[in-house]
């Protein structure tokens, strides 16, 4: 079997976690003990099936209250109470490690609860999406992992997968948040920074840092659909040099599309949405060569890809690509780029904790970038 495979199958068939530890969490309804840690869509779900005595969130302000409980931190744990961990996007390791300094407490993973008790719990979604995902495209997710150059891509693959197909957080303690990293890494050549397009610009913070990597840059395109946004990033960058702003998202095609335009770095395109933004393709907004590109569009990056096929193929630019918002974008936006140019060297990083925050990057091979 392939490695992909391998971990798909020891997912599938290795219960997560202390089932007596479930049990006990799950059935002790008297003892005023039963906490969740995170306010977000996985406690929510629980909190539908059995009633909890808390949250905990280190960050609240003290006194607050969600869905009708309150909201504790965890020094403010009583003595022997347990924890189910629903910290899933960013940082469930540190979370969990700050559950532990506080020592007379258990703590059960949401994997453990989904995994003991699946007719009760239901898995987090990007679970079942990775699973099947995996098992409709196994031999294209094969392509993927023999296909990446380096050991660290391979191994931070095969970490996801793992986490991604079982919900288990552990697999990730070798992983820290470090976004002020994220798009940057020393295989990006100086070359690359001559002409840098930021698709999903937002407040302009990944624009400041390029700027300060790569001081002799020519020319910056930042792409913001959203006011608010790019007054702030017109804000942020006003002492930096060769900056246009674009007032508009890119995809395949120009025209408008619904967008929630409320959800800061992560708004995003939304068939529910009232409120529309223009679009535009890089093909059509940019007439330069472009020699390096990152785009972080919350899912919609490969039709934004689309729109951008004639860099890609004229130009062959760096590209730093978010692929973590739908599972199959792991696959799609590998076969898409590599399908343009086969020649990329591709390498995976990942900047956080949780399941948010990978980038795939494709690197010309022995390209001269002008």
């Amino acid at each position: 079997m392939s490695t992909v495979e391998v971990i798909l199958q020891s997912c599938l068939s290795k219960p997560a976690g202390n089932s007596l530890l479930v049990e006990q969490y799950v059935s002790d309804t008297a003892s005023g003990r039963r906490y969740l840690l995170g306010r977000n869509e996985h406690a929510a779900e629980i909190m539908q099936m059995i009633e909890v005595d808390g949250i905990i969130d280190d960050f609240a302000t003290n006194g607050t209250t969600w869905n009708n409980k309150p909201v504790l931190t965890t020094e403010q744990l009583p003595d022997q109470s347990m924890v189910v961990n629903c910290a899933m996007c960013i940082a469930p390791v540190s979370a969990a490690r700050r559950l532990q300094k506080h020592g007379a407490i258990e703590i059960l993973s949401l994997a453990e609860l989904c995994s003991h008790l699946p007719q009760r719990f239901k898995l987090p979604w990007f679970v079942s999406q990775t699973r099947d995902e995996i098992r409709n495209h196994l031999s294209a997710w094969n392509s993927l992992s023999t296909a990446l150059v380096d050991k660290q891509s391979q191994q931070t693959l095969n970490d996801l997968l793992h986490f991604r197909l079982s919900g288990d957080y552990h697999y990730m303690s070798g992983y820290s948040v470090r976004p002020e990293e994220q798009y940057f890494e020393p295989f990006i050549e100086p070359s690359a920074a001559h002409v840098f397009v930021d698709g999903g610009g937002y407040d302009g913070d990944t624009t400041e840092q390029f700027c300060h990597r790569y001081p002799g840059y020519r020319q910056v395109y930042l792409f913001e659909p959203t006011p608010t946004n790019l007054a702030n990033a017109r804000r942020r960058l006003k002492h930096q040099r060769n900056i246009t702003f674009i007032a508009q998202g890119l995809s395949d095609q120009q025209g408008s599309l619904p967008f929630d335009t409320e959800a800061g770095s992560a708004s995003a395109v939304d068939p529910q949405s009232s409120q529309q933004i223009q679009v535009t393709t890089l093909d059509q907004a940019v007439s330069e060569p472009i020699s390096f590109i990152k785009m972080d569009l919350e899912g919609w990056e490969l039709q934004a890809l689309q729109g951008a096929r004639i860099h890609i193929q004229d130009d062959r630019p760096s590209l730093a690509i978010a692929v973590y918002h739908q599972a199959a974008d792991f696959r799609r936006i590998f076969d898409y780029v590599t399908g343009l140019y086969p020649d990329y060297q591709v390498y995976l990083r990942h900047y956080t904790e949780g399941w948010s925050e990978t980038i795939m990057y494709f690197i010309p091979a022995n390209i001269k970038q002008n």
